[in-house]
C-alpha cells in the first residue's frame, strides 16, 4: 500500500514535522519517519518545548548535570533546547546535502518575549544561530512589524530564517519583501545567496476558527456556506502573490536567483482541523503544490497516511477562492482585522506556553538541587 506522505514530494510539497521531543531523536522515531514517510524537515515552537520539557522525564539527566553546574532556569532551557535542535539537525544533515540545502532544515524560535523588540530578535537570532552551529538550523522570527526588519537583517547577514506567525496577504508580502531586501543585501555584501534559506509559515486552521465564529453569529445562510472554506481561499489566493513576487514578476528575484538564490517556500501551519465537524486532513489535501511545505502535528501525520488524498489542489478554483473572500467583505466581517488580532493573540499563546515551560523547569531545578 502506498504512502500518501511520501507521495507529497511527488506534487512539489515538502512534508515537516511540527513536533519535538527527546525519545524520539534517539529511540529511532524520527529516524523512521525520515526513512519510511519522507520526512523533509522539522518545526519546533515555545508550545511544543513546553510539552516535551515539562511532560516528559527525557530531560531529567542532562537537567540534573546542569543545575550541579551552577546553571540558571534560562540557561537549561537553551541547553535542553540546543541538544535537541543540534540532534535533530545532525538527523536531517544527508538529507540536507543531497538536496542541496533545499530540505533538511530544523527550527529553532526566538523568545516570543521579543515579537516587539527588532533589535533584541537581531541579538539573539544571531546567538542562537551560532550556538547550534549548524548548516541546516532555520531561526523563526515572528511576521510582527518589528519582526520584519529583523529579518531583512537576519537574511542578509546569510542566517536561515523560518518567519512565523503569518495569517494574512499584507503579513506575506511585508515577508516576502524583506526576503528580496535581505538577499540583495547579502549580495551587495559580497555574501552567497546560494548558503541562505528561508520558508514563510503561512497559518491556516486558525483562520477558520475565528472567521467561523462570525459567520455563525450572522446566522445567515450566506455566512454558513462560507464556514470552513475562507481559511483555505485566504492561503490560495496568497499562493497566487507567491507566483507573481517569484515566478511573474520576478525582475529582482531573476538577479538573485542567478547569483545562487531560492525562492522563500510557502509553509502551511496550524494545519490539525480544529473543528471536528470537518474532515481531519483538510488542511493538507487542499493545498497541495508545487514548491510549498506542510508542517503537520503527530495526529494530523496519523491520519494523513491513513486517508490522505493527494491531488494538485491548491491551485484548484483560484476564482472561486477570491469570491469567497470577497463574500466575506460582502458579509461585513473583516478578514484583515481578524488575522491582525490572530497574530497578536499568537504572540500571546507562545509566550504563556514559554512562560510555562521556564516556570516548570525553575520547579524542577529547585527540586534537583534540593
Amino acid at each position: 500500500m502506498s504512502n500518501p506522505l511520501v507521495e507529497l514530494y511527488a506534487y512539489g510539497q515538502s512534508f515537516w514535522y511540527d513536533n519535538i521531543r527527546r525519545k524520539f531523536l534517539h529511540d529511532g522515531s524520527l529516524q523512521k519517519m525520515i526513512d519510511e514517510d519522507g520526512l523533509r524537515g522539522m518545526t519546533s515552537n515555545p508550545s511544543i518545548f513546553q510539552k516535551a520539557i515539562a511532560g516528559s522525564e527525557d530531560y531529567d539527566e542532562q537537567m540534573q548535570q546542569l543545575v550541579s553546574q551552577g546553571e540558571d532556569t534560562t540557561g537549561i532551557y537553551e541547553a535542553l533546547a540546543l541538544a535537541d535542535i543540534q540532534a535533530a539537525c545532525g538527523l536531517f544533515a544527508d538529507l540536507y546535502s543531497e538536496s542541496g540545502g533545499g530540505d533538511g532544515f530544523v527550527s529553532l524560535e526566538v523568545s516570543p518575549h521579543l515579537a516587539r523588540d527588532t533589535e533584541g530578535t537581531i541579538a539573539e537570532a544571531r546567538r542562537l544561530f551560532a550556538a547550534v552551529k549548524r548548516p541546516n538550523v532555520m531561526i523563526k522570527v515572528p511576521a510582527t512589524p518589528e519582526g520584519i526588519p529583523a529579518i531583512r537583517q537576519l537574511i542578509g547577514e546569510g542566517i536561515n530564517v523560518n518567519i512565523t506567525l503569518m495569517f494574512s496577504m499584507a503579513h506575506y508580502e511585508a515577508v516576502a519583501r524583506a526576503y528580496l531586501d535581505g538577499l540583495q543585501m547579502l549580495l551587495d555584501n559580497g555574501g552567497d545567496p546560494q548558503k541562505v534559506a528561508s520558508v514563510a509559515s503561512f497559518f491556516v486552521s486558525r483562520v477558520d476558527s475565528a472567521v467561523d465564529k462570525k459567520l455563525t453569529a450572522l446566522d445567515d445562510a450566506a455566512a454558513r456556506a462560507l464556514m470552513g472554506k475562507v481559511a483555505i481561499a485566504n492561503s490560495r489566493v496568497v499562493y497566487q502573490r507567491f507566483k507573481e513576487i517569484f515566478h511573474e514578476e520576478a525582475a529582482q528575484f531573476t538577479q538573485l536567483q542567478e547569483a545562487g538564490a531560492s525562492v522563500q517556500r510557502l509553509l502551511w501551519a496550524s494545519t490539525s482541523t480544529k473543528n471536528p465537524d470537518y474532515p481531519d486532513t483538510m488542511y493538507i489535501d487542499e493545498l497541495i503544490g508545487p514548491e510549498t511545505i506542510n508542517t503537520m502535528p503527530p495526529d494530523t501525520i496519523e491520519a494523513f497516511r491513513d486517508h490522505g488524498r493527494l491531488a494538485n489542489t491548491l491551485e484548484k478554483d483560484v476564482e472561486a477562492a477570491q469570491l469567497t473572500l470577497d463574500n466575506l467583505t460582502e458579509l461585513g466581517i473583516d478578514l484583515d482585522e481578524i488575522t491582525e488580532q490572530l497574530q497578536d493573540d499568537g504572540v500571546d499563546a507562545f509566550a504563556k506556553s514559554f512562560n510555562e515551560l521556564m516556570a516548570a523547569i525553575e520547579a524542577k531545578r529547585q527540586a534537583l538541587a534540593a
